[in-house]
């Protein structure tokens, strides 16, 4: 056993903490849970913090639990939010239970036996209670009172979208959710991040109040970036831990790009490296910042746990090939999938296969058949100054001829205008 609540702590994770948790926890194994509400078929690096909680709960010889919100799904909570969920069918909410059920198995051991992971579905206890038992077995212990100061209800209540009767509930469902596993599984702590803390204690109470039990409560706190802009968002959307959502060449970047601060931080929340491996790091970093040795490790240890040394190889190779003088080998290894997710966000345009098969001289297809050039003045200037690169090769002439020999994996033509500015030609 080690101290689960003082790896948090020097993590950097830790904010609220219920008066004697701790010391629960330091008697021994403990069963604790984190809710997931399925929202979508795939988690995404938001939910990494309380994947990692988990993880480190584990670590420290407790048995966590994964509490994936098959009822709470369908209702939505309003911690934290403006305006109310929209609602999902039970097939939608059951497509994305799946997801979610292969993706934590990446991050956690599940088995019965020990400090073995376990997930639960809280629609299988909910399934058959009617609204009459709802309010008879758990709504009569809890006054509205108690419920109208919680902040995530009096921040929906001043706002202009008001709080529907269905999210007003939302904490009472939770509540029972902890009541459930604490009964009928000795789950003695909920965990969660800072927005949940509310409705965890709503579970706390309620389980006092009903059977004079007593549970504990841990929540971490929420990521913020240090240029104020939300965590786990890029200018394309969500960053998801599903390959087929975001790529794990994106996924990488993500990480790789953060600022030294943020790094400094995310490394220890999102990687399993000991204080004296990290202050290691800290150090090499320091004294050579430009080699972002820092954000490698990060991205290294994130992607490998989330996809696979595979994975990880591949998104190198792809950054490598990008930003480096990485080989066409390596580009002809990629499917067209690849290919387009690797250039999402750089100028493309499309080239007749026919016309290439004939041959098109430089100044003509860099000018006319595409934009890559504003002028075929522009294009003879920039390839006399060498400035113009067609797979990784110099074009010494305007009037050289490309053809369909150029076609890399017989469809694509990188050009470089420059060290940085890419395009990709596909042929069709």
């Amino acid at each position: 056993m080690t101290n689960f609540v003082e790896e948090l702590r020097w993590r950097g994770m830790l904010q609220d903490i219920m008066p004697g948790t701790e010391e629960k926890l330091n008697e021994g194994m403990t069963s604790g849970y984190i809710g997931f509400d399925p929202t979508a078929d795939s988690l995404h690096v938001g939910h990494l913090t309380q994947i990692m909680t988990l993880i480190h709960f584990q670590r420290a010889g407790h048995k966590p639990y994964a509490l994936v919100g098959g009822a709470t799904g369908m209702v939505g909570d309003p911690s934290g939010k403006s305006d109310e969920r929209n609602l999902q069918t039970e097939d939608m909410v059951e497509h994305n239970l799946a997801g979610m059920r292969k993706q934590l198995s990446k991050f956690l051991t599940f088995e019965e036996t020990g400090n073995g992971a376990v997930m639960v579905n809280n629609a299988d206890w909910f399934k058959d209670m009617n609204l009459f038992t709802f309010i008879r077995d758990v709504g009569k212990h809890i006054t509205v009172n108690y419920m109208m100061a919680k902040d995530s209800v009096k921040r929906r209540l001043e706002g202009d979208s008001g709080l529907s009767f269905t999210e007003f509930c939302y904490q009472l469902i939770q509540g029972f959710d902890f009541y459930y596993l604490w009964k009928h599984h000795n789950c003695l702590v909920q965990m969660g991040g800072s927005d949940q803390w509310g409705n965890i204690v709503t579970g706390t109470e309620l389980i006092r109040r009903k059977d004079g039990g007593t549970a504990f409560a841990v929540t971490t706190k929420l990521i913020k970036k240090a240029d104020g802009t939300k965590f786990g968002k890029t200018e394309s959307g969500a960053v998801w831990l599903a390959p087929e959502k975001t790529s794990p060449y994106k996924f990488y970047q993500f990480w790789l790009n953060a600022s030294d601060d943020d790094t400094k931080k995310w490394i220890r929340i999102f990687t399993l490296k000991t204080k004296e491996e990290i202050e290691a790091l800290e150090v090499e970093h320091d004294a050579a910042p430009h080699l972002r040795i820092l954000q490698k490790a990060l991205a290294e240890d994130i992607t490998v746990r989330t996809h696979s040394e595979e994975a990880l190889e591949t998104a190198i190779k792809t950054s490598e090939f990008l930003f480096g003088n990485g080989s066409l080998d390596f580009f002809k290894t990629l499917n067209e999938t690849q290919v387009l997710e690797i250039f999402e966000g750089i100028p493309q345009f499309e080239i007749s296969k026919e016309e290439l098969m004939l041959g098109i001289d430089a100044a003509t297809l860099l000018a006319e058949k595409s934009t890559v050039l504003a002028s075929k003045g522009e294009a003879k200037k920039l390839i006399q100054g060498g400035g113009v690169a067609v797979n990784r090769e110099k074009l010494k002439d305007a009037l050289e001829v490309i053809g369909s020999e150029h076609l890399l994996n017989d469809q694509f033509i990188i050009v470089q205008k420059g060290k940085k500015n890419y395009f990709l030609l596909t042929a069709k």
